[in-house]
């Protein structure tokens, strides 16, 4: 599957705003019929378009109120020692989420914690003990605006060409 169709994105839109729509009910909405609507979502599925489905899971309610940010920097950016580095972060429960970023600092990481103390306690324990780490800054949550991991996928949709009206001729 190289190209997406109509079909293909208004699926994709669907699933994002709810992974447990039966097929059915997913069919309907996209305007097809439920044979070909599941033959595309396995093909969006084999193709790598839909790489997985999950539960959001609300992390207050689940004891984590804290949401740190977390720039770490590393004393060397070669490829092993990057890569130690790397496995090590992976491993972490805590980290839910790293990125390799430029400017300052080597990686950006999300970082859960249940309160202020128990971060603390964890960033002195755990993060500053990675292999190759050299500094930390953290910043925290204050609040959440808006929190999705829907894409946009606007920029996908064909753009609908205007018809220049014909110039009349003096």
């Amino acid at each position: 599957m190289e190209t997406l169709d109509r079909f293909d994105l208004a699926i994709l839109n669907e699933l994002q705003n709810d992974g447990r729509l039966s097929n059915a009910e997913l069919a309907t909405r996209v305007g097809l019929s439920a044979a070909p609507c599941w033959r595309r979502v396995k093909a969006l599925e084999e193709s790598g378009f839909i790489t997985g489905y999950r539960a959001e899971i609300n992390r207050q309610k689940m004891g984590l109120g804290v949401l740190a940010f977390v720039r770490l920097d590393a004393n060397r950016n070669s490829g092993d020692v990057l890569h130690a580095l790397e496995e090590a972060i992976r491993q972490i429960p805590e980290v839910i989420s790293c990125h390799y970023i430029s400017g300052t600092g080597t990686f950006e990481l999300q970082v859960v914690s249940r309160d202020l103390h128990t971060f603390s306690q964890f960033a002195r324990e755990v993060l500053i003990n990675l292999p190759n780490v050299k500094d930390l800054h953290t910043s925290f949550s204050l609040g959440e605006v808006k929190a999705s991991s829907a894409l946009p996928l606007g920029h996908l949709q064909p753009q609908p060409t205007t018809a220049t009206p014909p110039r009349s001729r003096p």
